[in-house]
């Protein structure tokens, strides 16, 4: 990993702007987090195998578009004098009595964005222009995708079952209409999203004369993202494709102060986690931290690899059987269904996505009185109609981790005129029972192709998540 806990705002932010470059779609992001933490000495599990888990280890596993990580404290598994959650046990506030059940600090995150995708049999040409036919994924704000050149990435599955991950040059655009011919469009921009959203990608070549710069003279789009993947188009089976905004991340502001860029939300917190997960020192701990990315949270979650689905439950599992156990899953049996019912009772969830900056041009939007600054600290986010899942208890441990890694937090509360937003929060809690706290850095122009936010936002969210997987 190339930050620490030393790193300064500038340097945080730009391994951010890294890693989210580096990660155009869920699929792109999952595979990153395994890359670099398998670099910083973690070691790949495959979920098909059984797993041999060893007391002070650092794992990774990747499911699709979502990956979970989390270092074993030194003595935890199958080690009766020494099981993770140490003595002591205060309910609901993380502590376990006795040598029985991990207690785990999951650091909740989503590694999906809002966006279009592609849809199957996606080339089609409309008065000599070559376009793709997409839907809509999440809610993105329509019109920020608008004149900003696109490319695409995901996932292609061959015939043969490889899944290669594909990325091509800027290739599209959706060109908005020119003001002369609807004069209206700056009282009322409307847009409808079959009609109106269909990138192009070319020209129909009448003349025989139009040839890509890189060689490529076929105008079917899968040529050309097969071509980026380095397979053939006619062995691809299937695909998971999204446009994604070409631009890079970028610095801005008057002392740079501000970070641009797509995916914030929320690659932004699954930086955070994963950067902070892989400075813990196993022999530093007694319970386990784990970063759980899941995938398609902009879309409900309700998959295999959303927060859902079984993976977190799948893996926490696990791990339970080999803490309680003879170290594999062979004492699964002996550990039974109290061990992990304990372990889950006792843990707690940091759900971290991001939110909303009041905003200096709309200030009228927000809360009268609870007002989130950009750069004044990441968000403890609270709704009475548990859209978030924030409780007391949850408060108070959040403030505790920002008190040890130095950071004043801020309180956000929408604006009882408008609907809330919702999280991964109340999903995890709802599923696994554990307490959990819903947080995150505020953001201006979520869910735009661009959005934006403060450095010094990005480096505090860091140090509180490595405060807190530590055991603060």
């Amino acid at each position: 990993m190339s930050i620490t806990t030393e790193s300064a705002p500038s340097t945080v932010a730009a391994d951010l702007s890294s890693f989210v470059y580096a990660s155009p779609s869920s699929f792109h992001a999952a595979a990153n987090v395994r890359e670099r933490l398998v670099a910083a000495g973690f070691s790949e599990l495959n979920e098909a195998d059984a797993w041999q888990l060893r007391a002070g280890g650092k794992y990774v596993v990747v499911r699709d578009g979502a990956a979970i990580a989390w270092v074993m404290p030194e003595g935890s598994a199958g080690d009766s004098a020494g099981k993770a959650g140490g003595a002591g046990k205060t309910g609901g506030t993380g502590k376990v009595s006795g040598a029985s059940a991990p207690v785990f600090r999951v650091f909740g995150t989503h590694t999906d964005s809002p966006a279009f995708k592609l849809k199957p049999n996606p080339g089609f040409t409309t008065e000599g222009a070559l376009q793709i036919g997409v839907e809509i994924y999440g809610g993105p704000l329509l019109n920020s995708w608008l004149d900003r050149e696109l490319s695409l990435a995901g996932r292609l599955v061959t015939r043969d079952g490889q899944t290669v991950l594909a990325r091509t040059k800027p290739i599209a655009r959706i060109p908005q209409l020119a003001i002369h011919l609807d004069r209206e469009v700056n009282q009322k921009l409307s847009l409808d999203k079959q009609r109106h959203l269909q990138p192009v990608i070319g020209l129909e070549d009448l003349t025989g004369l139009l040839q890509a710069a890189d060689g490529l003279q076929s105008t079917d789009v899968l040529e050309v993202l097969a071509a980026s993947a380095g397979v053939k188009a006619a062995d691809v089976a299937g695909f998971d494709v999204v446009t994604i905004a070409a631009q890079e991340p970028a610095t801005f502001g008057l002392h740079d102060e501000f970070l641009a860029s797509p995916r914030l939300d929320n690659l932004s917190s699954v930086h955070a986690g994963m950067s902070a997960l892989a400075l813990i020192d196993p022999a530093e701990i007694s319970e386990i931290p784990l970063l759980a990315a899941f995938d398609h949270e902009e879309v409900g979650s309700n998959t295999r690899s959303g927060a859902c689905g079984p993976f977190l439950a799948d893996v926490t599992e696990r791990i339970v059987a080999a803490a309680t156990g003879d170290g594999d899953e062979a004492g699964a049996a002996a550990a039974g269904r109290e061990a992990y019912l304990r372990s889950m009772a006792s843990s707690i969830c940091f759900s971290a996505d991001t939110g909303h900056g009041v905003h200096p041009n709309f200030p009228e939007r927000h809360d009268p009185v609870n007002r989130p600054r950009l750069g004044a600290g990441p968000l403890l986010k609270i709704n009475a109609q548990q859209r978030y899942a924030t409780d007391a208890i949850g408060t108070a441990r959040f403030a505790a981790a920002c008190d040890a890694a130095d950071v004043t937090y801020q309180e956000f509360v929408s604006n009882n005129s408008m609907p809330c937003g919702s999280t991964i929060g109340p999903l995890t809690a709802t599923r696994l029972g554990m307490t959990t706290v819903d947080i995150g850095i505020g953001l201006w122009s979520m869910h735009s192709a661009r959005e934006m936010c403060a450095i010094t936002d990005v480096h505090d969210m860091f140090h509180v998540a490595h405060a807190y997987m530590r055991g603060a």
